[in-house]
Parts: C-alpha cells; sequence; structure tokens
C-alpha cells in the first residue's frame, strides 16, 4: 500500500521535494540541448556518452520521488501527485513546477484536469 501524506506532512516535504524537482529541471533541459545536438548533427559536448549520462542521471532523480512514495505524472512541466486524504476519501495532493506551495488536489480518476484548491482552514494565510 502507499503511503499516504498528511497536508502538514506533505507541506514539509516541499523543500526536498522543489530541491530535487530542480535537479530534473537542470537535467532535462541538459538533455533537450544535447539531444538536439544530436538530431541537428552536431556533437554535443561528451557526445553520445554524455547524453547517455544525462539520461541515467534524470532516471536516478525520477527515481527519487518514487522512493519516497510521490507519484511522477510529468516532467515537462513537473507534475507530482501525493497520495492522501480528505473527508476520508482517497485523494491526491498536486503540485506543479514552480507553485510555492502545495494548495491543490485530486480525486485519482480526474487527474489533472479535476484539481481544485485546498480548502482552507482556520491556521491558513
Amino acid at each position: 500500500m502507499a503511503p499516504r501524506f498528511t497536508l502538514d506532512e506533505a507541506r514539509n516535504l516541499l523543500p526536498a521535494l522543489r530541491e530535487h524537482a530542480e535537479r530534473i529541471v537542470r537535467l532535462r533541459a541538459d538533455l533537450a540541448d544535447a539531444s538536439a545536438a544530436l538530431r541537428t548533427g552536431s556533437e554535443p559536448a561528451g557526445g553520445i556518452p554524455e547524453v547517455k549520462a544525462l539520461e541515467a542521471n534524470l532516471q536516478e532523480a525520477i527515481d527519487w520521488f518514487t522512493a519516497h512514495g510521490i507519484e511522477l505524472k510529468g516532467i515537462a512541466p513537473l507534475i507530482v501527485d501525493l497520495p492522501s486524504e480528505l473527508d476520508g476519501e482517497p485523494m491526491l495532493l498536486c503540485w506543479l513546477e514552480g507553485e510555492a506551495s502545495i494548495g491543490w488536489y485530486h480525486p485519482a480518476a480526474t487527474g489533472f484536469m479535476g484539481r481544485r484548491r485546498l480548502p482552507r482552514s482556520p491556521g491558513d494565510r
């Protein structure tokens, strides 16, 4: 059974999540540049071994999310779901690259299209 995160746990995890997200953003950009160079017939710095290393590093960065029970739904843009529940019902806390906090959720069945803002609690700003 996948772990379920409370909202507080998810928000406490956000700094590490952002750090690993930034790594993916850097790697995907480097890989895109290297792949474009290969497609146009020029040799990227480091050649094909560099591209393979970038791919391996990107997979390692992606694996961090899975190892922590976090679902990575996309890498361009980065879309992250954290299993949770709301009012006793299973749902996914949802974070999109560039967002300052975890403030959205959706049922698994609706996916990203069903995103809704989390209800405000008295302690929220």
